[in-house]
């Protein structure tokens, strides 16, 4: 069930320059029609196969974020309508953005996914692999695919040094591209890092988007 004074709570907590993406995966649309009538416009969605039904049933106002790994497959039934892919892994998936943002005349934000955890399950680029396929000019030259900046997950532990020092990795890894300035202007400027369970660790470590679901709607069935 979501909750109004928990996502004041944590709006409260969060400065002015970041994004508050409300994670609304496994919970029903009417869940998220009483998040929407708090005030809530962005949520984030893990599944193609869940987002879809969602966007149909609920206001068009709503900025719809896909968060969760993306097969390239899939693309072509979310870039209709999509704000923003916070989870670009490959330069194979990035090509398929492209390719179906182009047919749908329409550019797709997006954030590139670096692999920061420990845990061999998370997915995305090392930072060598990265900025060998920037150096490359290729992510440059995609006008339907705008890259606006990271994300990352940290590894799923209490310890809250390894955490800082991941996400301390990734903002520099975040800074080292922006200083190179592979995109120009102010378009790359989203770090998205940081969940429920230690987005004041990532906020600390400079986050300018974090994705909160069981903090805001409660603990998942």
């Amino acid at each position: 069930m979501f909750s109004q004074s928990r996502y004041e709570a944590i709006k409260a907590q969060l400065p002015p320059q970041v994004t508050l993406v409300a994670v609304s995966k496994t919970y029903p649309a009417e869940v998220l029609q009483q998040a929407y009538d708090a005030g809530v416009r962005i949520f984030g969605e893990n599944r193609v196969q869940e987002l879809l039904p969602k966007y149909e049933a609920l206001p068009k106002d709503i900025e719809w974020h896909l968060i969760g790994h993306l097969q390239s497959n899939k693309v072509k039934y979310i870039v209709p309508f999509v704000h923003m892919i916070h989870s670009v892994d490959s330069l194979r998936l990035f090509n398929e953005i492209q390719k179906q943002a182009a047919k749908a005349g329409r550019t797709i934000q997006v954030l590139l996914q670096m692999h920061i955890a420990s845990e061999e399950t998370k997915f995305g680029f090392d930072e060598a692999e990265l900025l060998t396929i920037l150096e490359s000019g290729v992510m440059q030259n995609a006008p339907f695919v705008k890259v606006c900046g990271l994300m990352g997950m940290a590894s799923f532990t209490e310890d809250t040094e390894k955490v800082k020092a991941e996400f301390a990795g990734l903002k520099k890894t975040f800074d080292t591209i922006k200083a190179k300035n592979y995109f120009p202007g102010k378009d790359f400027d989203v770090l998205s890092m940081g969940m429920s369970g230690d987005y004041l660790i990532a906020v600390e470590q400079g986050s300018t988007m974090v994705r909160i679901g069981s903090a805001l709607f409660g603990a998942r069935d």
